[in-house]
């Protein structure tokens, strides 16, 4: 961003982010650190053209603009008339001019950046924009037959924060326990707005209960209608029912979300249930279709999750206790949401172990460097393996198997080498590789080590993982 505003000349900047990541933050800051005096930013809202000109004309009081529009194409031309005296103007909700009442603006605003384009070295202002649902964003700035494809001079896409940097907070305001990190990555993940909120509340270094008291149950909690307000609210349809049943399973197939809204909503509802995941995972990236490590993008083999791990903890273990706040005693309701969350961190763990995996081999650090991504490994014969990483250069193949329990580890080990066994039998690549095997929990306890090396397991805990940071 201080590169791209340094430049002092017209530039056209798309950021894309889910929502929470930062997005609005970043400009604010690059923007305090530049030199640019000018700024106009405007949220568009979800409405029709006569709501956004009504919207535009407010903060264009806000900031002390002394103009008025009348209609998207007169916002349109604003846009470029302020950018030549100097503004920076930041459009945040973009996505919302995909809207079919809404996409003549995008036709306006063709004609005002290519006249900008045009004249680029003698424009001192530029033009963000801001948006979180990616396929829109795509469709608006990216496919060839969009009227502004092609027209961006920049582009940001923003992640969460890596493994590191989450340790790096709780260094500083909690603790690095391994429970407590995967207590919040499974709600958090690395979305920085949900960790400030937490500092914020003082609770980053409480005990869960407490924590979850004061983010989600309190009548003032700051996260009690965040995943309505900012995740659910564009849902229509059952999408919510796929939702909820992903939640609560992980990892499930077609044709087990099909049985589901079957079961629920009777048989004409299985025709539907292919558009739904298509929107969910394409439109919305609310969900993803993962396939076993190696599998070919047609395999039938798939199986569906949901991608953000705040929705996910939310539609499968606080939403319920949440809503009933009113009409129950908190503390029953809070104990409640804690239970069903350490049943979802299982499967956070299995992520979190594949992030800190790549992060490792990223930045040339700890014991097995990748030239794959991590990821399962699954067939119709009941073989399950939670990790399979590989390292081509050394011809090194490592399998492992991930539990919240530590106690688990042991009696999980002889499933782990034989489905090891039939995975290496169908892949022949790997007849003559080096081939390991890890164990991993949050912790582990040194007589469980000693009995994992027993059976030729590395024991690997999360503090083990994590050491290498050098926090």
């Amino acid at each position: 961003m201080e590169r791209i505003l340094a430049r002092r000349r017209w530039f056209f900047l798309q950021i894309s982010g889910r929502r929470r990541i930062g997005k609005t933050a970043l400009i604010q800051q690059a923007l305090q650190s530049s030199r640019y005096e000018k700024t106009l930013y405007i949220q568009i809202p979800d409405s029709d053209a006569v709501g956004v000109v009504a919207a535009c004309n407010g903060y264009l009081d806000t900031f002390g603009v002394n103009e008025r529009i009348s209609s998207l194409g007169d916002f349109a031309r604003l846009i470029g008339k302020l950018v030549r005296e100097g503004y920076v103007v930041a459009l945040d909700e973009f996505q919302y001019f995909h809207r079919k009442q809404l996409s003549d603006f995008c036709s306006y605003l063709q004609a005002v950046v290519d006249q900008l384009a045009s004249v680029g070295h003698e424009v001192k202002g530029g033009l963000i924009v801001l948006g979180s649902l990616h396929a829109e964003m795509t469709a608006l700035l990216e496919d060839r037959d969009a009227p502004l494809f092609n027209r961006t001079t920049d582009t940001i896409e923003l992640s969460h924060l890596d493994v590191r940097s989450v340790l790096e907070i709780l260094q500083r305001h909690a603790d690095l326990s391994p429970e407590r990190l995967l207590f919040l990555w499974n709600l958090f993940e690395g979305v920085p707005k949900f960790y400030r909120d937490a500092f914020e509340q003082d609770v980053l270094a409480a005990d869960r209960e407490e924590l979850l008291e004061r983010l989600f149950f309190a009548s003032s909690s700051p996260l009690r209608n965040e995943a309505d307000n900012w995740f659910l609210r564009e849902l229509r349809g059952r999408y919510d029912m796929v939702l909820q049943y992903l939640a609560t399973h992980p990892g499930c197939n077609n044709a087990e979300i099909e049985a589901a809204m079957a079961n629920i909503s009777g048989p004409g509802e299985v025709k539907q249930v292919g558009g739904y995941l298509k929107i969910l995972s394409q439109r919305y990236q609310m969900i993803e279709r993962r396939l076993p490590v190696f599998a070919k993008p047609k395999a039938r083999s798939g199986r569906y999750y949901i991608k953000d791990n705040f929705l996910r903890a939310w539609l499968g273990a606080l939403q319920k206790p949440v809503s009933a706040a009113a009409f129950r005693p908190m503390g029953q309701l809070v104990k409640q949401a804690d239970q069903h969350l350490q049943e979802v961190e299982g499967y956070a763990l299995e992520d979190l172990v594949a992030q800190i995996y790549e992060e490792h081999s990223r930045l040339g650090i700890g014991d097995f460097p990748l030239t794959d991504r991590v990821a399962g490994y699954w067939d119709r014969s009941d073989v399950e393996i939670d990790l399979v990483a590989i390292d081509e250069e050394s011809r090194r193949i490592r399998f492992g198997t991930c539990k919240r329990n530590a106690d688990k580890l042991i009696a999980s080990v002889d499933a782990l080498k034989q489905g090891a066994h039939k995975f290496l039998s169908v892949q022949k690549k790997f007849a003559n590789w080096n081939v390991d095997y890890v164990a991993i929990a949050p912790a582990i306890s040194l007589g469980l080590r000693s009995e994992l090396k027993g059976h030729g397991v590395k024991p690997q805990s999360i503090s083990d993982l994590v050491s290498v940071y050098g926090l």
